[in-house]
This record gives structure tokens, C-alpha cells and sequence, in this order.
């Protein structure tokens, strides 16, 4: 399922506009990527949890040329299913 797909299915829904659904999901996934920007989580209780992380720098290697090369540490974006989303997709 797609963005577009997904505004559908909640207008459907909510007997809402495609146009308002697609603002609100805007809007949500747009406040989440703020928040996890700014090094803070986001909780939805019983989904699950956005929040950033940090990887520590490695060393790796180049598949091509089996050079060892520095990556550089960093943070990115992570998400744990909640404990009612994992049941539902786990059976």
C-alpha cells in the first residue's frame, strides 16, 4: 500500500475528502519526521515508536576492490512495532 492508496482507504473510511485525508496524513508523517529530526520520539501506543539512532563509526570494505574504507558515524531514523501491531502481523 502507497500514500495514495492509504488516503483512500481512510477517506473511505471516514467518510472524509481524499483531499482532507491526504492533508492529515501530510500533516502527521510531517510532524513525526520533525520530531524524530530534532532527536526526540514519537509514541503511538499500540503501533509502535519513531525515534532516531545512532550508528557508531565502522570500518568497511569496498565489494569492487576489497579496500577498506572509514564510515563515518551517524544518526537515522528507526521504527519498533508496537506490541499489538506485532501480534496482529504475526499471525
Amino acid at each position: 500500500m502507497n500514500k495514495e492508496e492509504l488516503v483512500q482507504e481512510v477517506a473511505k473510511k471516514t467518510k472524509n475528502s481524499q483531499k482532507l485525508v491526504a492533508e492529515i496524513v501530510t500533516s502527521t508523517l510531517e510532524a513525526i519526521e520533525k520530531t524524530v529530526s530534532k532527536g526526540k520520539k514519537v509514541t503511538l501506543v499500540g503501533f509502535g515508536t519513531f525515534e532516531p539512532r545512532k550508528r557508531a563509526a565502522r570500518t568497511g570494505r569496498n565489494p569492487q576492490t576489497g579496500r577498506e574504507l572509514k564510515i563515518p558515524a551517524k544518526t537515522v531514523p528507526a521504527f519498533s512495532a508496537g506490541k499489538k501491531f506485532k501480534e496482529l502481523v504475526s499471525k
